[in-house]
């Protein structure tokens, strides 16, 4: 667990692969911070970069070494990484996490110190007139209904991850020590009065997203099998059913053959086989689902570290 605070606002930013967007990001972000008249620090993890983003941090500490933290990975392990690292060293009463891309804007900030000023311990922003792709935007709508119904975790928009957290949350995910990433999840379990407000979104200001489609099934996948055993309930009621369904259309095909002497040609091996590719499906979806469950049992059981800090750029508190 990180030290108590001795500024009044930390913020938190994953950096990968940002080269681009940084000279911008602090251009705005510092002025903001600045103007809020309140002590504060900016982290910034380096999660394993490949071009200039970690060269422009160390720059951006060296000119501001009062107010700005870098940790810097050796590999790439992950957004949620990245600001799990982060809060493990946070100095701050609030905490804010920032996208470095400048898709939701640093000038928002205020808006969630204003709720947590309000006694909110944990404040999720939702995306305002979102300027993502038509796909993205439904697909985030389709993976919230299902969280929706899966959990019991409650937000408007999980992929949003301009978000204020009180220094007792954060604490409480540290010490969790939880093998799931999904970092707001996490805090709103934790929240004893979690609240949200809109927040503008922009378009991304230079490169492309980091996050591929197999990313976001992946980390909807932490999601929903880390906070609820849902799925294999579901999964379980499906296989009744069709169980169920399975022995009515045997019933169905025998009173029909033996007892109305109907189908002849078309009962036998071909209609057997049907119902052992459907029953077959069945298990198969069944045997990945468990996988999931057995899998995260795993990584707790082997309990390894989940990413390995290189450096950190700071000054003595």
């Amino acid at each position: 667990m990180s030290a108590a605070p001795s500024v009044q606002l930390s913020v938190v930013i994953p950096v990968y692969n940002e080269e681009l967007n940084l000279p911008v990001l602090f251009a705005r972000l510092y002025p903001v911070l600045d103007g809020l008249g309140r002590s504060y620090e900016v982290i910034f993890t380096n999660d394993g970069s490949g071009d200039r983003s970690f060269a422009l941090l160390q720059a951006q500490h060296a000119a501001r070494p009062d107010v700005t933290r870098v940790i810097d990975f050796n590999a790439n392990y992950g957004q949620h990484m990245a600001i799990m690292a982060a809060f493990e060293r946070v100095r701050g009463a609030t905490v804010i996490t920032l996208d470095a891309d400048l898709q939701n804007p640093p000038e928002e900030i205020p808006k969630l110190l204003e709720k947590i000023a309000a006694g909110h311990d944990y404040v999720g922003g939702y995306r305002l007139n979102r300027q993502d792709s038509l796909f993205r935007t439904y697909a985030s709508k389709v993976i919230n209904f299902v969280r929706e119904k899966t959990t019991s975790i409650q937000m408007t928009d999980q992929g949003c991850m301009l978000r204020a957290y009180s220094r007792a949350v954060t604490d409480a995910i540290v010490r969790s020590g939880a093998i799931n990433t999904f970092i707001p999840a996490l805090a709103y379990s934790f929240s004893s009065k979690p609240g949200e407000v809109g927040v503008k979104h922009e378009e991304r200001h230079a490169g492309v997203s980091n996050y591929s489609f197999y990313s976001l099934i992946r980390l909807n996948f932490d999601l929903i099998t880390g906070f609820s055993i849902a799925p294999l309930q579901y999964f379980t009621m499906f296989s009744m059913l069709s169980a169920a369904g399975s022995l009515a259309l045997v019933a169905l095909l025998f009173y029909r053959r033996f007892l109305l002497d109907l189908d002849r040609e078309t009962f036998g091996v071909f209609t057997l086989f049907g119902i052992l590719f459907f029953l077959l499906s069945v298990a198969m979806i069944g045997i990945g689902l468990i996988g999931e469950y057995v899998g995260r049992t795993y990584q707790v059981v082997r309990a390894r570290q989940r990413y390995h800090v290189k450096e950190v750029l700071e000054t003595a508190a």
